[in-house]
Protein backbone atom coordinates (compact mmCIF):
# COMPACT_ATOMS: atom_id res chain seq x y z
CA UNK A 1 0.00 0.00 0.00
CA UNK A 2 1.54 3.69 -0.94
CA UNK A 3 0.79 6.01 1.43
CA UNK A 4 2.54 9.74 1.91
CA UNK A 5 4.79 10.64 5.10
CA UNK A 6 2.49 12.83 6.25
CA UNK A 7 0.23 9.22 6.94
CA UNK A 8 3.03 7.28 7.84
CA UNK A 9 3.57 9.89 11.16
CA UNK A 10 -0.53 10.20 12.02
CA UNK A 11 -0.56 6.21 12.28
CA UNK A 12 1.48 6.46 14.86
CA UNK A 13 -0.80 8.37 17.30
CA UNK A 14 -3.01 6.61 19.71
CA UNK A 15 -5.98 6.66 18.42
CA UNK A 16 -5.06 5.86 14.80
CA UNK A 17 -2.46 2.50 15.83
CA UNK A 18 -5.67 0.42 15.94
CA UNK A 19 -6.67 0.33 12.39
CA UNK A 20 -5.61 -2.57 10.15
CA UNK A 21 -4.03 -1.96 6.64
CA UNK A 22 -6.17 -4.74 5.36
CA UNK A 23 -9.32 -2.23 6.46
CA UNK A 24 -7.92 0.32 4.42
CA UNK A 25 -7.49 -1.73 1.72
CA UNK A 26 -11.14 -2.67 1.86
CA UNK A 27 -12.09 0.53 2.29
CA UNK A 28 -10.40 1.58 -1.18
CA UNK A 29 -11.99 -1.37 -2.56
CA UNK A 30 -15.56 -1.26 -2.03
CA UNK A 31 -16.33 2.41 -0.27
CA UNK A 32 -19.56 3.07 0.37
CA UNK A 33 -19.27 6.83 -0.29
CA UNK A 34 -16.28 8.63 -2.69
CA UNK A 35 -15.87 12.32 -2.56
CA UNK A 36 -13.73 14.13 -5.01
CA UNK A 37 -12.08 17.37 -3.51
CA UNK A 38 -12.03 20.75 -4.83
CA UNK A 39 -8.01 19.64 -4.81
CA UNK A 40 -8.38 16.63 -6.00
CA UNK A 41 -7.77 14.14 -3.25
CA UNK A 42 -10.29 11.48 -2.82
CA UNK A 43 -12.22 11.05 0.15
CA UNK A 44 -13.51 7.00 0.93
CA UNK A 45 -15.88 5.86 3.59
CA UNK A 46 -16.73 2.37 4.40
CA UNK A 47 -17.80 0.55 7.34
CA UNK A 48 -15.43 -1.75 9.75
CA UNK A 49 -17.57 -4.35 10.91
CA UNK A 50 -14.54 -5.61 12.87
CA UNK A 51 -14.26 -2.09 14.70
CA UNK A 52 -18.03 -1.97 16.50
CA UNK A 53 -19.22 -0.91 12.81
CA UNK A 54 -17.26 2.35 12.64
CA UNK A 55 -16.61 3.98 9.68
CA UNK A 56 -13.46 4.68 8.05
CA UNK A 57 -12.59 7.60 6.03
CA UNK A 58 -9.69 7.12 3.73
CA UNK A 59 -8.14 10.10 1.92
CA UNK A 60 -6.29 9.79 -1.17
CA UNK A 61 -4.06 11.60 -3.32
CA UNK A 62 -5.09 12.55 -6.95
CA UNK A 63 -3.49 9.23 -8.37
CA UNK A 64 -6.26 7.21 -6.34
CA UNK A 65 -3.84 4.74 -5.00
CA UNK A 66 -1.87 6.92 -2.40
CA UNK A 67 -3.21 7.06 1.22
CA UNK A 68 -2.74 10.31 2.46
CA UNK A 69 -5.02 9.97 5.83
CA UNK A 70 -7.14 7.24 7.32
CA UNK A 71 -9.33 7.62 10.63
CA UNK A 72 -12.49 6.74 11.83
CA UNK A 73 -15.01 9.51 11.06
CA UNK A 74 -17.74 9.74 13.83
CA UNK A 75 -20.07 12.26 12.00
CA UNK A 76 -20.20 9.97 9.21
CA UNK A 77 -23.88 9.22 8.19
CA UNK A 78 -24.67 7.02 5.34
Amino acid sequence: MKATKYFQFRRSLPDREAIQDEWIREVMRNPSRRVTQDDGRIRLWGKVHEAENRYLRVVLLEDGETVHNAFFDRKFKE
